[in-house]
């Protein structure tokens, strides 16, 4: 008798740190590229050029050596690559894996408006050890002040934790962004 058919959907399985091998290799020391690298902006794409720096906490606040951050953006004039065929030469998407003291960065720039009353914001993808689903977040910009405010996705968010999704600007093109995983200092995550 064929059981094709009759059995249900399985969990997701836990990402693991074996992901480090085929995703983000060169991090960890294999002699291999990484296919998508944390530099998503070379000196030829339009915009202004920033770098987000951060570190992944677990709930005990230890730095998380192994997780992933995805990244995925507009371009400095709100589109996605890919729609239309516009601005080829920024493919609006990056990863990076943890380091020792649970650092990550990216070279990016900054995102345009993509929809009337967003705010600028990059979409956050983390992958670690222990998680069965990935968890979304996005980045918010403190030198945004007038767009968040009417910004209708972080208005969903209650006032006291909207500062979880909002990279500071401490320097020229600089922002840093931390993800706390568990916590009062908890980073806001979305289902979806």
């Amino acid at each position: 008798m064929s059981t094709r058919g009759k059995l249900g959907q399985t969990p997701s399985q836990t990402v693991g740190p074996y992901f480090a091998y085929g995703l983000t290799p060169s991090q960890y020391g294999y002699d291999f590229a990484s296919i998508v690298t944390p530099c998503m902006a070379g000196p030829e794409v339009e915009g202004t050029h920033i770098h987000i720096a951060g570190c992944v906490f677990d709930g005990a606040e230890k730095p998380v050596n192994d997780a992933m951050i995805e990244l995925w953006q507009a371009d400095a004039t709100g589109r996605y690559p890919d729609t239309d065929g516009v601005n080829s030469r920024f493919t609006g998407f990056g990863r990076c894996g943890t380091n020792a003291d649970g650092g990550f960065f990216f070279d990016t720039i900054k995102p345009g408006i993509a929809r009337p009353d967003d705010a600028p914001f990059i979409n956050v993808t983390v992958m670690m050890r222990g998680l069965l689903l990935h968890a979304f977040t996005r980045i918010y910009f403190s030198d945004e002040v007038k767009a968040n405010t009417h910004d209708p996705i972080l208005a969903l968010v209650p006032a006291g934790r909207r500062s979880t999704l909002i990279a500071d600007h401490h320097a020229a093109g600089k922002y840093r962004f931390d993800i706390h995983m568990q916590g009062p200092q908890e980073t806001v995550f979305f289902d979806l």
